[in-house]
């Protein structure tokens, strides 16, 4: 750790302006922790300070191994969140340094994400966006809307922001529909040996493994992706997927944007083939409020903001602030899980 008139500091770098609830939260729940240093830094100057820090947390930052290899003093790089795609997990590994993320069941993001899936749902089938223009044209019961009962969900990922969703779309009448590779994985990690044997089985009418996602798709009215990104998920919903989505049918991603094909979503927008679209989270980001996709009045974007609440933020920052004095004392690091 970095002196400072003979007192230890331990200097915590979040990378990049974006998400700023992030880094000021963690700031106000260190407060009273002089020896801890938090810093927000630009994207672009993180290369050239990173050899400063001893904890990074990276939002959208691209942590590749020329990024790491100037971490000199880095313990630990870790994700205000769960993904990680975006770091060089195998060059941290070399280098020494941790990496670690946040679960989503123990600190609310995942139920922060499901709640946002169905804001995205109901937006859609509700047509949010003629409803403005009905209000700015003074017109009254126009447009007419459709309800999530009776409806088929398609929970693409059963993960733990699929089982929170799932739960909170019981209550509207739907039947449920979900993938995943490991069913039994699924248990173990979200149940962590405290509940019974297929705790959610109750939650999924239906379930599936990778191999279904094509005949899932044409059974719902409605697909959710809850996918983590990765080598075998990138452009997942590509041209032959939404060939096999019923006609009509609503598209709504919460998880990240690389998982769906640009143009295969926007050329089924163009040929109506697809019902709507609700996303909050874009192939590229920020979003570019520009891109021609935004004229398809079905269409509703949200600014990555589905885990962004006073609730998920606060505990998340908690949990940094945590790791941030563990590692200043030199305990064993708490509340996240390290994948390397």
């Amino acid at each position: 750790m970095a002196a400072n008139g003979g007192e230890q500091i331990t200097k915590v770098l979040f990378c990049g302006s974006h998400f700023p609830a992030s880094h000021n939260y963690t700031r106000e729940y260190l407060q009273d922790y002089p020896s801890i240093q938090v810093d927000d830094v630009p994207l672009d100057e993180v290369p050239e300070v990173i050899a400063n820090y001893h904890l990074c947390v990276v939002k959208m930052m691209k942590m590749n191994s020329h990024v790491i290899s100037g971490a000199k003093q880095m313990k630990l790089i870790m994700q205000f969140g769960v993904g990680l795609e975006g770091v060089d997990i195998d060059a941290a590994t070399r280098s020494g340094i941790k990496v670690a993320r946040i679960p989503g069941d123990v600190c609310g993001n995942a139920a922060s994400c499901a709640e946002m899936a169905i804001y995205l749902m109901l937006g859609l089938l509700r047509k949010q966006n003629d409803m403005q223009r009905a209000i700015k044209q003074r017109k009254l019961g126009d447009p007419t809307g459709e309800t999530l009962l009776g409806k088929t969900v398609f929970i693409l990922g059963f993960g733990n922001i699929g089982i929170h969703l799932a739960k909170r779309l019981r209550p509207f009448g739907v039947k449920i529909i979900a993938t995943k590779r490991s069913w039994t994985s699924n248990l173990k990690d979200s149940c962590r040996g405290s509940c019974q044997n297929d705790v959610h089985g109750d939650l999924v009418d239906e379930k599936g493994s990778h191999e279904d996602i094509y005949k899932f798709s044409s059974k719902a009215d409605i697909v959710v992706c809850c996918l983590t990104q990765n080598r075998e998920t990138v452009g997942i919903v590509n041209r032959s997927f939404i060939s096999s989505m019923r006609k009509g049918a609503l598209l709504v991603n919460i998880a990240r944007g690389g998982l769906l094909d640009y143009e295969a979503v926007y050329h089924s927008l163009e040929s109506n083939h697809l019902g709507g679209l609700g996303i909050d989270v874009a192939w590229t980001e920020p979003f570019n409020p520009d891109d021609p996709i935004l004229k398809f009045n079905n269409v509703i974007i949200t600014p990555h903001v589905a885990g962004v609440t006073e609730h998920s933020y606060r505990s998340m920052a908690k949990v940094v602030g945590d790791v941030a004095i563990q590692l200043h004392e030199g305990r064993t690091l708490t509340g996240i899980e390290l994948v390397n």
